[in-house]
């Protein structure tokens, strides 16, 4: 998990995760890394269209995003 949360920061890249919320619930959420802390990090969410703050120990899935490939002609 810390790996793809450091190449997000990193590269500049986004990664999805599966976030359990305050309130419990569950979301689904594409994020890129702007700062890493021990517990928790800063992310810009797509979801929300703003810079949010993410507890790690919230994180229930992080996976890179997959890129459509396009066919070429």
């Amino acid at each position: 998990m810390n790996g793809l949360l450091e190449q997000s920061f990193n590269e500049n890249l986004p990664v999805e995760m599966i976030y359990l919320a305050a309130n419990n619930q569950i979301t689904q959420r594409r994020v890129i890394v702007k700062e890493l802390h021990d517990r928790y990090f800063k992310a810009y969410c797509f979801l929300r269209k703003a810079d949010r703050l993410f507890k790690k120990e919230h994180i229930l899935s992080v996976m890179p995003v997959r890129r459509k490939l396009l066919k070429s002609s």
